[in-house]
């Protein structure tokens, strides 16, 4: 996977069936939303076999995995299927489930600047670049995608980390890793053969993450 993914944002209340697709206003603009439990939330990334299929066989990032580089975490399960074009991307061929701790995930967030200037979150352009020069968390608010990719009047989150955070995510928040890829294809193949009912109800559930008002993140 590259180290960084270029790409450009939801309220607090219904819960979200998976690739529903909704109309404009019924979702705020930007919002959280992830297949989490008390204690963990799940992001996705997608990787080459190489990287992936030890990740996932050992339930830990290997050693080959780049801890000084910057990495981009998704909970939005669809949203990484469109960045991975259902795991036929060169070198996106694994996509993983990386279940991680919700503190970690959370001080990520309190942590994190928005990685472009908004004058209605920050003070003014210097303000925002000393935050990204003084951060080593970075969020992006990504048009979210429907079943097929098509994408929603409203934005998901995308982390990206860097230095202590990139290495605090693969060696302290890391609980498990699951190469998801066969449900991938799955999902895919049945889109294919026009049976849009049964490849909805096989993606993961993801609920609004209860992350709280983020007005450092403009959300």
């Amino acid at each position: 996977m590259s180290a960084h993914d270029p790409s450009t944002e939801l309220q607090a209340g219904t819960e979200l069936r998976p690739g529903t697709e909704l109309q404009a206003g019924t979702e705020p603009y930007r919002r959280i939303r992830a297949a989490h439990t008390a204690d963990t939330v799940t992001v996705y990334q997608a990787y080459s076999p190489a990287l992936g299929l030890p990740a996932a066989r050992d339930g830990r990032f290997p050693a080959a995995w780049k801890r000084e580089r910057m990495t981009w975490i998704k909970p939005s399960f669809l949203w990484m299927m469109y960045r991975c074009g259902w795991a036929t991307k060169t070198d996106q061929e694994t996509v993983l489930a990386v279940e991680i701790t919700r503190a970690g995930f959370d001080s990520a967030l309190a942590g994190a600047c928005l990685s472009h200037y908004v004058p209605e979150v920050h003070a003014d352009e210097a303000a925002w670049r000393e935050s990204v020069r003084t951060t080593t968390a970075r969020v992006q608010w990504d048009p979210e995608r429907d079943l097929r990719l098509n994408p929603l009047p409203y934005r998901s989150l995308q982390l990206g980390l860097s230095g202590p955070g990139s290495r605090a995510y693969a060696d302290q928040w890391t609980v498990s890793i699951r190469d998801v890829t066969p449900l991938a294809r799955e999902i895919h193949a049945l889109l294919r053969a026009g049976d849009a009912d049964a490849a909805r109800s096989l993606l993961p559930v993801e609920t609004p993450y209860p992350a709280g008002p983020l007005p450092h993140l403009g959300a």
